[in-house]
């Protein structure tokens, strides 16, 4: 069995992440890798013969709940997993009303990647269990939908540490940032982790991700 698989992912680290970890199984092949929503659109027209979508959610110019949405409408038979880094009750709630088809973290070993790949072509759902569990939660009430956004007056950072946020967005080392903001390494690490404690993440990706969603950078 070939599947054909296309994955979707606007951060170019996390992208070859995800096709690494594919790369280890015959049966799958990736046919394209695109950067949000739009530019899936687009490839799909030019050719919609791939038999499941990896797609991640917080993209720029058309995010993946909206992609996930007009996919379906378009090409019923495309399989869509969610491949996200936050479990976001709000975020969970939207894509399988969209018409996700599963929903899993990208923290995902390779051969559950692959497992959930495979069951979710066999007609199942590929879902992580705390995303399981926060779905079963939602669908008893609805009216607990809790958005995961922490409102943005909670979020205080400085002016610089908005400026070490935004370079590190860039992929920039320690370093580099210490030279372009004329600063030593101990106090980019510094900023860095009053960063992390206020955002309350635990690494970069979180951070600017969080960040972004929060207009903060």
């Amino acid at each position: 069995m070939n599947i054909k698989v296309g994955i979707v992912d606007d951060n170019t680290f996390l992208l070859h992440a995800v096709e690494e970890k594919l790369s280890f199984f015959d049966d799958l092949q990736v046919k394209f890798k695109v950067s949000n929503g739009k530019e899936l659109l687009d490839q799909l027209e030019t050719n919609h013969h791939v038999d499941l979508i990896l797609m991640d959610i917080e993209m720029p110019i058309m995010n993946g709940v909206v992609a996930t949405e007009k996919v379906k409408q378009k090409y019923p038979q495309i399989k869509i997993i969610m491949l996200t880094v936050f479990d976001n009750d709000e975020h969970i709630f939207n894509a399988i009303k969209a018409g996700a088809d599963g929903y899993l973290l990208k923290e995902i070993n390779a051969k559950e990647l692959h497992n959930g790949i495979v069951e979710t072509l066999n007609g199942g759902a590929a879902m992580n269990p705390s995303i399981a569990l926060k779905t079963l939660k939602l669908l008893r009430d609805p009216s607990k939908i809790e958005n995961a956004k922490t409102p943005l007056e909670e979020i205080k950072l400085t002016s610089r540490e908005v400026d070490v946020l935004e370079q590190l967005s860039k992929g920039l080392s320690y370093n580099a940032i210490a030279d372009n903001l004329i600063l030593s390494t101990g106090t980019i690490r510094k900023h860095i982790e009053n960063i992390y404690r206020k955002l309350q993440v635990h690494n970069k990706l979180e951070a600017v991700q969080k960040a972004r969603k929060n207009n903060l950078i």
